[in-house]
């Protein structure tokens, strides 16, 4: 589609890299071009980027709220896409960095990993209480008490000793891989000063700073403390007509991953930050429960990572002359991608 909404061409393109390079040598240049996030939509973007006088991402929850109707295709959300493109009217969304992205993926996949060994020891003790075998709770997954437990307790038979014994060595597997992984970005030169100055704020820890290093990305991409917030699903959804306001539950449009990671570390911090424990106390003396307590505490721990990450990236600027990356040129085609 050119400037004026006129379509030039209409197609689809395999999504691989090949094909993606054989497309590209068939457009006319300069152009721009727009597509819908997606799951894989981040290599495509980052393949065609460099081809591109300029290329953006659109959010689709937003995208769907402008162009909702009876019809809906491919083709028709491709001409959409390119209709808001040439219009400067498309919703656009962050995208991250490829290093940084293979960074989070691997954040990800060690939630996952824990999910999977508390899964582990839960089904361990369930397995236990189905045979009425007795067991100390705090001291059920110690090495040595579980080793002693399974080896010499009478209700432990032979058809139930072997679950017991794949199930914790999936628990340290999951273990040593967790381990392995923290090891690795912590220590990773991209982020090493990065967590140590947002582990400087009392009661965040590594798994915290890491979260909000690799979810966030930049802290640039948030004009203020409200939309940090926002993003990290602390925030209701609101609801005003004719001047009454109806606050309704936490938004679902939310990072669920920093989400939990803060309203965990919202229930600790205190025990270690004065200035969080006055939060949660003062809003414990304005009737507020304990959940309600925590929300609060995680909303200024927001306040805080946002500010001690604002002034890390002002001193890297500081210390080093900007680098900008702008496209050149005045685009002459505007393509719309559905994908």
């Amino acid at each position: 589609m050119d400037a004026m909404g006129t379509i030039v061409s209409e197609g689809k393109v395999s999504a691989r890299r090949e094909a993606l390079d054989q497309w590209v040598l068939t457009l006319p240049k300069p152009w721009c071009g727009a597509m819908e996030a997606t799951l894989f939509s981040h290599w495509i973007f980052h393949h065609l980027a460099p081809h591109a006088a300029e290329l953006k991402m659109g959010d689709p929850g937003r995208m769907k709220a402008i162009s909702s109707g009876k019809k809906k295709s491919d083709q028709l959300d491709a001409r959409m896409i390119a209709n808001l493109l040439r219009s400067n009217l498309l919703p656009e969304c962050f995208v991250m960095e490829p290093e940084l992205a293979a960074l989070r993926r691997q954040l990800r996949f060690r939630r996952t990993v824990v999910e999977q060994q508390v899964r582990s020891k839960n089904l361990i003790a369930g397995m236990l209480m189905q045979a009425g075998v007795e067991y100390e709770k705090k001291r059920l997954h110690g090495k040595k008490y579980f080793a002693n437990l399974a080896e010499h307790n009478q209700w432990i038979d032979a058809h139930l000793q072997p679950l017991l014994r794949f199930s914790r060595a999936q628990i340290e597997t999951m273990g040593t891989m967790d381990r392995q992984i923290l090891r690795l970005l912590e220590n990773h030169p991209r982020l090493r000063a990065r967590i140590e100055a947002l582990q400087q704020i009392e009661g965040v820890g590594p798994v915290t700073a890491l979260t909000w290093a690799l979810e966030v990305g930049s802290p640039k991409r948030f004009a203020s403390i409200g939309n940090a917030v926002s993003y990290c699903g602390l925030t209701s959804a609101l609801r005003e007509s004719a001047g009454h306001q109806k606050r309704g539950p936490l938004s679902k449009k939310r990072n669920a991953h920093l989400q939990s990671a803060l309203i965990e570390c919202a229930k600790l911090a205190p025990q270690f930050n004065a200035k969080l424990a006055e939060v949660r106390q003062k809003e414990i003396d304005h009737g507020a429960d304990a959940n309600r307590a925590t929300l609060e505490v995680a909303r200024k721990l927001v306040a805080y990572l946002l500010a001690v990450d604002r002034c890390f990236f002002a001193s890297l600027i500081g210390s080093q002359p900007e680098q900008r990356c702008s496209a050149q040129g005045h685009p002459a085609r505007v393509v719309g991608s559905r994908k």
